[in-house]
């Protein structure tokens, strides 16, 4: 996260400031508090709403498996990075997100409403998803819990189960990977059309397209380990056409 972009203390400042220590709703009120003092700043509500989304959902997964382990911390650093002045800020609204009566359900029902009302498959919440499937699978192992914890994430973001199963094959190699599932394609579709869906990927995925959508630098660790599942899966396709 560029912290010095967004004024960033400034901004943890009034909120984490408003809803003093006590746990209760106190991310519900972080997510109002995004709605309202944001309002008039869509980019800067965009991006504050993606960082809050990684803390506390980071830390909701985190009790998924039970366990939280060394290489999962470090995942967490890579795709949300933040100076040293700011590490007491991010555990307070970390150990709130871990603290919180409200299951993550709840408060992923508040953070899909972000993208506007009854608004599909919103790109913003999908690198969210991308960023939890990078910490969840950090240790070498995606648990059961921790599946069906993002399953349920994307569901509550209304991601369609089709597009959700497009992004878990570009993380997961379940019997073998799918090139065909991993770009969203079908085995039927002449090579021109695979090409162009490819093309029209590396475009929407680009990160100036995700700077746009309010997704912070700091992602670039999710967004590089997509783009290599997309670019690998095109040439597994084209290599396999050549050859027919």
């Amino acid at each position: 996260m560029d912290f010095a972009c967004l004024h960033i203390s400034s901004l943890w400042e009034k909120l984490l400031g408003a809803i003093g220590d006590a746990a209760g709703s106190a991310l519900g009120r972080v997510v109002e508090a995004i709605r309202t003092v944001f309002e008039g700043d869509p980019e800067t509500r965009r991006q504050v709403s993606f960082s809050v989304a990684i803390i506390a959902l980071s830390a909701k997964m985190a009790k998924a498996d039970g366990n939280v382990n060394e290489k999962e911390v470090a995942a967490f650093r890579q795709i949300f990075d933040f100076p040293p002045e700011e590490a007491q800020n991010v555990a307070r609204l970390y150990n709130l997100a871990r603290q919180d009566v409200a299951g993550y359900e709840a408060y992923a029902s508040k953070l899909a409403n972000l993208c506007g009302t009854g608004a599909h498959n919103c790109p913003m919440l999908e690198n969210v998803v991308d960023g939890l499937f990078h910490i969840a699978k950090a240790d070498g192992l995606l648990h059961e819990k921790e599946l069906s914890f993002l399953a349920r994430i994307a569901e509550i973001f209304r991601i369609d189960e089709a597009h959700f199963r497009r992004i878990m094959a570009r993380h997961v190699e379940l019997e073998g990977r799918d090139p065909y599932l991993v770009l969203g394609v079908s085995p039927e579709d002449d090579f021109a059309t695979i090409r162009k869906r490819y093309r029209s990927l590396v475009i929407e995925h680009h990160p100036d397209k995700l700077h746009a959508r309010g997704v912070p630098a700091a992602l670039h660790a999710a967004a590089t380990e997509r783009m290599a599942a997309l670019n690998a899966a095109y040439s597994e396709i084209e290599k396999e056409r050549r050859a027919a």
